[in-house]
């Protein structure tokens, strides 16, 4: 077996709460995102694009998060306010995938959501050869227009995904799989 279907059989999402430094940086994190955009895109139309979130832009975009759940939720207790902000400040590095997927004459629209989720898994499969481990995440910030604007988003992008990385916590155990009976069929049989 060839150390990719080794590397496959092993890799698991980690929490971001058990993510932390090092996580990729400088060359290691270019490189990182190079093989993530190394993807499945009919037409060549690269309909993603990344934010890179680390060091004190964590924070600033963890306060943003903050604000607008406040704004949102007036009735949210101090507590609940902390809890979402520290969702984008566990993992030492987050790589927004923003999906940029527009109407085109040839290369329908749900090929270019797709290769976003391809993005997302390369980079996921990529962190964890590099030794680091993630977790390809949405939460409801992904999908408010309000934070999406202020994290530079085009009114016609959505969010793929955001990629927590970083260093596990913990020895990484694996979870119960699906059945393969279950899920594969055979056509004509």
């Amino acid at each position: 077996m060839t150390d990719t279907l080794s590397l496959l059989k092993l890799r698991r999402s980690v929490p971001p709460q058990f993510l932390t430094a090092p996580g990729p940086d400088g060359a290691q994190l270019d490189e990182l995102l190079a093989i993530a955009a190394r993807v499945p895109d009919h037409g060549k139309l690269a309909p993603w694009r990344f934010i890179v979130f680390k060091g004190e832009a964590r924070e600033e975009a963890a306060g943003t998060v903050a604000r607008i759940f406040r704004e949102k939720n007036p009735q949210a207790s101090e507590d609940q306010v902390e809890f979402e902000r520290k969702r984008l400040l566990h993992a030492p590095v987050i790589v927004a995938v923003v999906s940029r997927a527009r109407e085109h004459a040839k290369i329908p629209l749900w090929e270019q959501e797709l290769s976003a989720g391809a993005v997302c898994m390369n980079m996921l499969v990529a962190a964890y050869a590099m030794g680091y481990a993630g977790s390809w995440l949405t939460n409801w910030f992904s999908f408010d227009r309000q934070v999406l604007s202020a994290f530079g988003l085009a009114d016609d992008e959505r969010m793929a995904g955001f990629v927590h990385l970083g260093t596990p916590t913990a020895p990484i155990t694996d979870r119960d799989r699906p059945v393969m009976a279950d899920i594969v069929s055979y056509y004509g049989t």
